[in-house]
């Protein structure tokens, strides 16, 4: 799906000027950068969660169906973005939809998780507490960040947008307990 992003980046009706139409594609080449590493952001860490849920329930996979449902609107969001930063105009409302659809991700993300975390039979045995609550405070935190981000950009557009990317960097680290011990160790060259 995010290979759709592409798809929304135009080329130059006027190929006279080529060098200067592509470069004024730039809000383009920004809002599929920062979508496309937002939304790998959101594979990878779906896969960490999934990692650590042993069965899903009907609350899950209809959680899971609202949240993929979300990230297939990502792509429109980008183009908004794009489209406003090109034209100058909107960009307050672009920024404020851009971020709320990656809050709304953030809030789908603690609400599986937190039905997992409290049904621990759904979770695997490779968590432990301490890895449980980690990834609880990072889905948390992503909870909060992305909501200052889209705040601010209800304000300050560009503000809003440089907080929301900023979450890229920050995101991508990874953190203790993410990754199963029996992975952990199969990476290592112990057998499971």
């Amino acid at each position: 799906m995010i290979t759709l992003l592409v798809l929304e980046i135009r080329p130059p009706h006027d190929t006279r000027s080529l060098l200067h139409g592509l470069a004024a594609l730039w809000p383009s080449y920004l809002a599929y950068v920062l979508a496309f590493l937002l939304i790998e952001q959101v594979r990878a860490n779906h896969h960490i969660m999934f990692d650590h849920i042993r069965s899903a329930d009907r609350v899950v996979l209809f959680l899971n169906t609202v949240l993929l449902m979300d990230v297939a609107f990502l792509p429109f969001a980008a183009s908004v973005l794009a489209e406003t930063f090109r034209d100058g105009h909107g960009q307050l409302t672009a920024v404020v939809l851009f971020g709320a659809a990656f809050e709304l991700l953030a809030i789908l993300f603690n609400v599986v998780w937190w039905h997992v975390r409290r049904d621990r039979r759904l979770l695997t045995a490779t968590i432990d507490s301490a890895g449980v609550a980690a990834i609880s405070r990072r889905f948390l935190l992503a909870l909060v960040w992305l909501a200052i981000g889209t705040l601010l950009g209800a304000l300050l557009p560009v503000l809003g947008l440089v907080v929301i990317a900023a979450f890229i960097l920050y995101y991508w680290l990874p953190i203790a307990g993410e990754i199963p011990a029996a992975k952990r160790r199969r990476h290592r060259g112990h057998p499971t």
